[in-house]
């Protein structure tokens, strides 16, 4: 249970600055069109949904700022914060000024690594593997449930080429 306790605090901390930085605005869902080289985004998974065979990602692009650039972001958009703190917490700051929602399908071979899930049931199991490859089917059923980790509380960084996901990376947030 201590383990869970210290997985779920850094998560609520990240979530009030990710709160407080939040602009608000209605919410709006668009459909992902890509076609050409790679896009490369970071988002907050919303939902994972099968429609008939496929699988829809609907993610929440986010800005994802490391180190000095972090800082800096920190300072602009929160100086009080940053003079008390001296710097983004915990060396990362993520921006999310919109709320709107994108569907992205899955492509058939889809890339996952995490970086942390449940793989047991048990939060004695619980252990960071970085990169570790899972199958989309894992990844799914991890997603949904919440009683170790939640899954939808990290970032990820995502690849979509030709409209579809290719590669999901968890990003992991101490």
């Amino acid at each position: 249970m201590l383990l869970k306790k210290t997985v779920v605090m850094p998560v609520i901390v990240l979530l009030f600055f990710s709160l407080i930085s939040t602009a608000s605005t209605a919410l709006t869902r668009a459909v992902a069109e890509s076609s050409g080289p790679a896009q490369q985004l970071t988002v907050y998974i919303h939902s994972l949904q099968t429609d008939g065979n496929r699988v829809i990602l609907t993610a929440d692009e986010i800005n994802w700022y490391e180190g000095a650039e972090a800082d800096r972001v920190f300072a602009q958009r929160e100086p009080e914060a940053a003079q008390e703190l001296g710097g983004a917490p915990d060396g990362y700051y993520i921006v999310n000024d919109s709320d709107t929602l994108t569907d992205y399908p899955l492509a058939d071979n889809v890339s996952i690594k995490t970086q942390i899930f449940d793989h047991t049931g048990s939060p004695d199991d619980l252990d960071i593997i970085w990169d570790e490859a899972i199958d989309r089917d894992t990844f799914l059923s991890k997603f949904g449930n919440t009683d170790v980790v939640d899954l939808s509380q990290f970032p990820y960084h995502i690849t979509v080429q030709d409209g579809k996901v290719t590669a999901i990376v968890q990003q992991y947030i101490p």
